[in-house]
């Protein structure tokens, strides 16, 4: 794996976290709006929008780079629309990058030859 498109990775796992944590309090934004005076529904709406479209471009950049299958590339977009999505595609993005450290290493080894 080369540094850019482990660099696309890195960036599409700092953003899963952040973007699943605003998801979640505009749910509770909107619940409370409903239920009482407290409207943080504008403001919190905003931050997640702008967190989702970040999401999604570092999505298409690591997709790019890191040629995914149709399959692969679809969980984690899906991931980004569930409410604790954004957690389970950055565990499974840090297993990946992990991974293909540890493959990194044993290639520059000399143990496999993959």
């Amino acid at each position: 794996m080369d540094i850019k498109t482990a660099s696309s990775l890195h960036r599409l796992r700092l953003v899963s976290a952040p973007e699943a944590v605003s998801f979640i309090l505009l749910m509770i934004a909107s619940v409370l709006k409903r239920t009482t005076e407290f409207n943080a529904v504008p403001a919190l709406g905003m931050i997640h929008g702008i967190l989702f479209v970040i999401y999604v471009l570092f999505w298409l950049d690591a997709w790019n780079r890191t040629k995914w299958s149709f399959g692969t590339a679809a969980l984690y977009f899906i991931l980004s629309v569930l409410p604790f999505g954004g957690f389970v595609a950055e565990r499974k993005l840090k297993r990946a990058a992990d991974d293909a450290v540890i493959a990194s290493r044993a290639r520059a080894e000399g143990v496999v030859k993959a």
